[in-house]
């Protein structure tokens, strides 16, 4: 179920890994250029970026991994603003608030009020819940490609919108994607929304470049990884040992190793 909540938190810092209690929510840019512009951009290819015809590449924008990457990420494709996590989670409690009813415990897994302290914690992640209310504020789609499954979930469908944006999953981060002129072009050219009736060759493109990740195992298995416990190091295996360990001990930082 895209909008069901685990108990629990995972983030990581620089590969580290904690599992926070309570609970996890698991402008348009265009490019304008002569013909030699786009001839040159054509000339251009990345392990990480897929071709678009003349057009440009779909490239992979990295947010910070501070626990905000998914709101950041949302006001960079939105707004090309890596800093919009403070506006967007206020955003999120606002509308929160105003809909007791829709949001209730059973759909949040905490209580209104309890919910709106929660995510407007820089430390908390968001999740489906999330991705769907900013859908709805910006007024268009947001893609969410996962690397590990290459599959897409798009938030604001059936809403009739007629723009849509693109983040990048890989089991704990999330990305932008944007369409850029040429490998290596200043992001300022980037294009990161796009109309739904034309957004098919992007798409494409975006599902390859998932795929590319894929292959590359650029991904964080959080049913199989494996993680070592920092406090009493005993191992465990995926996220629902180390919440079941989290919950036996009360130890709540984790290690992956390989």
């Amino acid at each position: 179920m895209a909008n069901a909540l685990t108990k629990f938190q995972l983030f990581r810092r620089k590969r580290s890994f904690c599992f926070i209690l309570p609970f996890l929510a698991f402008t348009q840019e265009h490019f304008v250029g002569d013909s030699q512009d786009l001839r040159h951009a054509s000339k251009f290819s990345s392990s990480n970026c897929q071709r678009f015809k003349m057009e440009g590449i779909v490239v992979r924008r990295v947010i910070p991994s501070d626990n905000s990457c998914l709101f950041n990420a949302v006001g960079y494709v939105m707004d090309h603003d890596r800093n919009k996590a403070s506006e967007l989670r206020q955003v999120i409690a606002a509308t929160v608030a105003s809909d007791p009813e829709k949001y209730c415990e059973a759909f949040l897994g905490l209580t209104n009020d309890e919910y709106c302290a929660w995510i407007l914690n820089p430390d908390k992640w968001g999740g489906a819940i999330e991705l769907a209310i900013l859908s709805e504020y910006y007024g268009r789609e947001i893609a969410a490609y996962d690397i590990q499954t290459t599959r897409c979930v798009l938030y604001g469908q059936g809403n009739n919108f007629e723009e849509r944006v693109m983040l990048i999953y890989d089991g704990i981060h999330y990305d932008a994607l944007a369409m850029s002129p040429f490998e290596g072009a200043p992001e300022e050219f980037d294009q990161t929304v796009f109309a739904v009736r034309t957004v098919g060759p992007v798409e494409d493109l975006a599902l390859h470049l998932v795929k590319d990740q894929h292959r590359k195992r650029s991904f964080t298995d959080t049913a199989n990884f494996t993680l070592r416990c920092a406090v009493c190091q005993i191992g465990v295996v995926g996220q629902k040992e180390a919440v079941e360990h989290a919950q036996a001990t009360g130890h709540a930082n984790f290690q992956e190793f390989r």
